[in-house]
């Protein structure tokens, strides 16, 4: 297999739990070929620089292997190679999370059966 498609192949490494999702990343501009907006339906190939934006960040890649099968996580990884920009990105904004759990307070006590009920209440938007 020497391509396959952007939102397929997204969904195989594992950039997005479904192929919805990276079809409509790929819609929304989060996800460029080559410094060019890719569209779900474009081609990916051996070799092509992927920048794609999703929940957990920003990851600039190279493409190593082409698969239109998801796998374990152990095989997504062997189908693309981050940058080393990339990567420090990342691990600088992890490091930034975790500086920011530190100011946030705990509670005092655990939530009573009234407080759940508000807190699901509330959640549900009722």
């Amino acid at each position: 297999m020497s391509s396959v498609r952007m939102d397929k192949w997204l969904w195989a490494a594992r950039f997005f739990k479904t192929r919805a999702l990276a079809g409509r990343a790929c819609e929304l501009g989060r996800v460029t070929s080559n410094g060019l907006r890719a569209k779900p339906a474009r081609e990916v190939r051996a070799g092509d620089w992927l920048r794609v934006e999703n929940e957990s960040g920003v990851y600039e890649i190279e493409v190593l292997e082409v698969s239109a099968m998801r796998g374990p996580a152990a095989v997504a990884q062997t189908l693309y190679r981050e940058s080393e920009a990339s990567r420090e990105a990342w691990l600088r904004l992890a490091e930034e999370r975790k500086a920011m759990q530190e100011f946030t307070p705990l509670p005092d006590r655990r939530p009573s059966k009234r407080d759940r009920r508000r807190i699901i209440r509330f959640r549900s938007g009722g």
